[in-house]
């Protein structure tokens, strides 16, 4: 007779260590079955050598690599998830599928979706907060509205933080409730319909030297003193709560702020759904974009003129990482020298981005743009040429991702900067005016 089993769900918290929601998975009384879902309408949209898919599926082999010693297996799944899901049910006798939450309106959906689905076969759906230290109403204002500028909110988390501490989820424990002796033949990359990618994602580094010099090295593009943190966050390969702990130890908060924001724009971004295609302010919705196409074709590939915005995207192109302080630079360039839409801008970053992640580079798009939550003014515009005196003097980051800039084949500027910016103020002041 056929015994009643749970399954864990990995989505973005692909570890066997401090996982939540495994943790209680395999706290639950009952054997577990881990699984995997490839979801097919995701993957549909992405380029074949998507080097995110590599990452995931690379991921999930180590978890299966540690899972040896427990003669169990991540199963695989290449399909839409409730399809995944009316496959297992089918299979397997289950009383309660555990997983962790996801805040991404999509992500909402498709979770009702699947809780809905599991109800009419008498199953529970069970999820748990895991990548993040504060989720949804946790951090609020006292009247319970969501916070709207960073500097409060990331004072209150941190108040928040310092009372509640931090608790943690040994799963790496328990692995023996994992279920044993899988038959099952494990996808490989080729029949998920994927190829090589021709970027990888970066290591990380957390040390305590990076750290406490966080704050006077972050804004430097050309010192490799930035974590590369970003990829391991969105995928979960990382406990945010390890992270988050080696980084309140330090006598120098500024990268544990940088986690405050990420946990920020989630926040906004589950408060404020519609953000994910308007502008926050409305009123910013009345610009009039130029959208040349030509301009944008020109920023995508780091043909502007302007060397420090042209190194950062072609680093964007052969790595699929940028440092911040360059985000912010050509995110500027594109919406206030060009005036092309922020949208535009957004939909390439998530297309090139290893550490994409909606919330942040929604937020992150429409600060630049001036549109968002606490974003910066719309007449604050970067000028890309006192940028390079400021954040690469040495033009080290320049020579190594634009080499060419002193050549004679180097593009002309695309447009002056001095005109550009009486343009780009002419333009949102009328909107603004307008409204």
């Amino acid at each position: 007779m056929k015994q009643y089993i749970n399954v864990f769900w990995f989505r973005r918290d692909l570890r066997l260590n401090d996982n939540r929601g495994l943790y209680n998975a395999l706290n639950s009384g009952k054997k577990v079955l881990p699984i995997f879902i490839f979801d097919e309408e995701i993957l549909n949209k992405l380029q074949k050598n998507d080097a995110r898919v590599s990452f995931i599926y690379q991921e999930i082999k180590k978890i299966n690599k540690q899972l040896l010693k427990t003669q169990s297996e991540v199963l695989i799944y290449n399909k839409k998830p409730i399809e995944a899901f009316k496959k297992i049910t089918e299979e397997y006798l289950i009383d309660t599928v555990f997983t962790n939450h996801d805040y991404e309106p999509n992500a909402i959906k498709r979770d009702s979706e699947i809780k809905d689905y599991l109800t009419t076969k008498n199953i529970g759906f069970k999820t748990y907060k895991d990548q993040v230290i504060f989720e949804k109403n946790e951090i609020v204002k006292k009247d319970g509205t969501a916070y709207k500028v960073f500097t409060p909110y990331s004072k209150k988390w941190i108040e928040a933080f310092n009372i509640k501490g931090i608790q943690f989820y040994p799963s790496e424990e328990k692995l023996e409730y994992l279920i044993k002796d899988q038959t099952h033949q494990t996808l490989s990359l080729k029949e998920i319909g994927f190829t090589k990618p021709t970027t990888k994602v970066d290591h990380y580094t957390v040390s305590k030297v990076l750290i406490d010099n966080y704050e006077e090295t972050r804004n430097f593009p050309a010192k490799n003193s930035t974590s590369k943190l970003g990829t391991h966050l969105r995928f979960g390969t990382v406990s945010i709560r390890k992270i988050a702990y080696k980084a309140s130890k330090s006598n120098n908060i500024t990268f544990l702020k940088e986690l405050i924001w990420r946990e920020f724009f989630m926040q906004i971004l589950w408060h404020f759904p519609h953000t994910v295609k308007n502008s926050f302010k409305p009123k910013y919705d009345r610009i009039l974009w130029r959208n040349n196409e030509e301009e944008f074709y020109a920023w995508c590939n780091g043909l502007t003129g302007y060397p420090l915005v042209d190194a950062g995207m072609r680093e964007l192109n052969q790595t699929g990482f940028m440092h911040n302080r360059i985000r912010m630079l050509v995110g500027s360039f594109l919406c206030k020298h060009l005036l092309i839409d922020w949208r535009w801008g957004e939909a390439y970053f998530a297309e090139k981005l290893h550490d994409y992640e909606q919330s942040s580079n929604i937020g992150n798009w429409q600060w630049v743009a001036g549109t968002g939550v606490d974003a910066a003014p719309y007449f604050r515009i970067f000028n890309p040429t006192t940028q390079i005196q400021k954040f690469d003097k040495e033009l080290k980051y320049i020579n190594k991702w634009a080499p060419d800039f002193q050549e004679l084949t180097y593009p002309t500027p695309i447009v002056d900067h001095k005109f550009a910016r009486e343009r780009c103020l002419k333009t949102y002041k009328k909107a603004l005016s307008d409204f």
